[in-house]
């Protein structure tokens, strides 16, 4: 069993970083790709969903695609560290994504085509239901099967429910091969509609129009047509994140919401016999918060603050009163951190009581916004 990070991923080949939207797991995730490739060596790619906008710059990905960029020695050099391997950066492109699959999996040339021209297909592939999450695995899948690269880590989708994108190819299979769907298009397979059906269908065309019908029952007809692709295409994906050489990262703050998210999510990988690897505890308060000692003198500038003003007399002009204003706040603000401390800890123990290695990040002053940043989140990690 690992007892650090470094050790963790020093055996794994996919490292999969998930939790709910606004926890730092996009950060997250560029950091451990980052130590990896400083550490470990060899070719470490980072699949990510639209870091912010200076992190992007910083790892050369300006501009969005899913073609692999290599993040350039240079950045390396200003953050004051030589990595030992590569690191390459990918942004993942739910719309490129989706048209590179129905390159692959469609039958035949005359189908590749009508399905990319079919006007629905072309406005719904962003908003398709599963689309981020299911394009997301499937990225992955490819780019482990083509064997370049010794590490790839995954940020998934942000979701309001964080085990969706593993869900995400199953529920995709099962929607093109439902009996709703069958029943749907039915009337279309053939020119001639039962009685049953040509009434609904007669209203739909009034208030929808038929060629907006047409266009829905070509697009789900055509996809169906790659329906084999999916199923087999699911199961390899499902096997892919139950190898042992998969290891999952649960990234979260200890904020009420998402720490339930990571606690579902934790549950739903145990149950799916996944493997969680670490827990990671973002933006996490100093451990000093909880010391008895600082309590006490907290407790102290709040219930006689003037006592203590008396002892700075000969080290602090002004207002006396100001002083005793300022010491009482400075006690009350830490009582009040104090407590949220307190709570924190409440929660780590639960959360870490479940992966092997647990890891806290801390408040940091500035944003992550370039290699160096990275480095600094990840040495905090890497322990």
């Amino acid at each position: 069993m690992a007892t650090s990070v470094d050790q963790l991923l020093a055996t794994k080949e996919i490292v999969v970083t998930c939790g709910s939207g606004g926890v730092g797991k996009t950060t997250t995730a560029a950091a451990l790709a980052t130590m990896v490739a400083v550490h470990h060596g060899g070719k470490v790619l980072v699949l990510t969903v639209d870091p912010a906008r200076r992190l992007a710059n910083a790892m050369g990905l300006e501009a969005f695609g899913n073609v692999e960029t290599r993040v350039d020695a240079g950045a390396f050099a200003d953050a004051g560290v030589e990595p030992r391997g590569e690191l390459w950066a990918a942004m993942l492109d739910t719309k490129q994504s989706w048209d590179d699959l129905v390159r692959r999996h469609a039958p035949d040339a005359k189908t590749r085509d009508d399905i990319l021209r079919n006007p629905l297909y072309q406005n719904v592939t962003g908003k398709f239901v599963q689309s981020h999450d299911y394009i997301a695995m499937e990225r992955l899948y490819e780019l482990h099967s083509s064997g370049k690269y010794d590490l790839i880590v995954v940020d998934t989708p942000p979701t309001r429910n964080a085990i969706d994108f593993l869900e995400a190819p199953e529920r995709m299979a099962d929607f093109f091969s439902s009996r709703l769907l069958r029943w749907l298009l039915a009337p279309y397979r053939s020119r001639l509609m039962t009685v049953a059906s040509r009434p609904f269908y007669q209203v739909a065309d009034r208030i929808l129009g038929s060629q907006f019908l047409q266009d829905i029952a070509e697009f789900f007809i055509l996809f169906q047509s790659m329906y084999d692709g999916f199923v087999s295409r699911a199961r390899a994906v499902e096997r892919l994140l139950q190898d042992q050489r998969t290891t999952f990262f649960v990234v979260t703050t200890l904020e009420s919401a998402p720490v339930h998210e990571a606690q579902f999510f934790v549950s739903a990988l145990r149950e799916r016999g996944l493997h969680l690897g670490a827990v990671v505890m973002n933006k996490v308060l100093p451990s000093y918060l909880l010391d008895g000692s600082a309590s006490a003198v907290a407790s102290r500038l709040c219930d006689d603050p003037s006592s203590v003003a008396e002892a700075l007399a000969d080290d602090v002009d002004g207002d006396r009163k100001a002083v005793e204003r300022v010491l009482h706040e400075v006690g009350a603000s830490f009582l009040n951190f104090q407590v949220v401390a307190k709570r924190e800890a409440e929660q780590k123990a639960t959360l870490g009581s479940a992966a092997e290695v647990v890891a806290e990040v801390p408040y940091f002053d500035t944003d992550i916004y370039d290699l160096g940043g990275l480095v600094r989140l990840g040495s905090t990690v890497w322990r």
